[in-house]
């Protein structure tokens, strides 16, 4: 009897706790779609103006920054990281409140609060701790396939190196000397490419590889932010990808009253997934076949090498270029 008590109490706090996420996912998409409304509606915020007076980086005055001590929390995300290396996160990387992270990159990045809630949220359940009162360490994150993933743009796969605050400089600058846009800056068919070959050649190198359509739609949002947020530009992405650190006077690109919501960010995110050829041309199915005496994948190991080679620095980058739409 015992036992079947805590059977159904089990049963009926599965079938509550699933009902809770689909109002509140609901709820949030509402939200989401009201706010994407209201930045069609409304002004953008003038240039110099997107980081409000009152908030770290108003007007591109930044906060020190200083590179992190081997005792301080890192994780895969170069984003947060900046944050902690800058002070507005706290500079170790530990004892995050859920609702902090959202404050901050609300206010730092210009998300929408739809946004700003969905992911700490996200993280939170992914972690099985309570977003309202739960906290964290920036390397919590990089828990494998909870919110860090295979085949990174600025990470080696965690099966290689479990240290995943580690900055992986050869993707970087295989990534930075990737732009066809303006001046050398990324666009959408840039990211698709760069995900394609990381795919391909994680999928080779690491014999662990494991990537679910959440997953690949996590690389690609990653991809994306890039290209809102950060406009594509190389000149700005150079020192928030190789220092983490974010570049004095910069502001974010995306200058929407309400910031960048999930229904707009998708309109970037969908296009850069759905460009990546490798997922439909064979390749990436074949790929790691040769590690047990199969045909070779398609395109040899040429890809591999031309996104892990050694590359020099980033020369001659002019920033003033435009990406996917956003404003100068």
């Amino acid at each position: 009897m015992a036992l079947l008590l805590v059977a159904l109490r089990r049963l009926s706090l599965a079938i509550l706790s699933a009902l809770h996420n689909v109002l509140l996912n609901a709820a949030v998409f509402t939200l989401d779609f009201l706010y994407t409304l209201s930045n069609l509606l409304t002004p953008d915020r003038p240039l110099g103006h997107v980081v409000q007076k009152g908030h770290p980086g108003h007007g591109g005055q930044w906060p020190q920054y200083i590179p992190p001590s081997p005792a301080d929390s890192r994780c895969s995300c170069p984003a947060l990281n900046a944050l902690a290396n800058h002070g507005i996160l706290p500079r170790d990387g530990r004892n995050i409140s859920f609702k902090e992270l959202a404050h901050v990159v609300r206010h730092t990045y210009n998300f929408a609060p739809s946004f700003c809630f969905f992911v700490p949220n996200y993280i939170a359940s992914a972690l099985g701790r309570p977003y309202a009162s739960g906290r964290f360490d920036l390397a919590d994150i990089d828990t494998h396939n909870c919110i860090e993933h295979d085949a990174s743009l600025t990470r080696v796969d965690s099966a290689l190196d479990p240290h995943q605050g580690k900055i992986a400089a050869p993707l970087v600058r295989a990534l930075l000397r990737s732009g066809s846009g303006p001046g050398g800056n990324l666009v959408r068919a840039d990211l698709s490419r760069a995900l394609g070959r990381r795919r391909l050649e994680s999928k080779r190198l690491n014999p662990n590889y494991s990537q679910s359509f959440v997953h690949k739609m996590f690389g690609s949002s990653n991809g994306s932010t890039l290209l809102t947020i950060f406009g594509g530009r190389v000149a700005d992405l150079a020192p928030l990808l190789t220092e983490e650190r974010i570049p004095d006077g910069w502001e974010p690109r995306v200058r929407h009253r309400l910031g960048l919501t999930l229904c707009a960010f998708n309109a970037t995110v969908l296009p850069v997934e759905l460009g990546i050829r490798e997922e439909v041309d064979g390749s990436l199915a074949a790929a790691g076949a040769e590690r047990y005496g199969s045909c070779p994948a398609q395109g040899g190991a040429a890809m591999g090498e031309a996104a892990m080679g050694e590359a020099d620095g980033v020369d001659g980058v002019d920033g003033a270029g435009e990406a996917d739409g956003v404003e100068k």
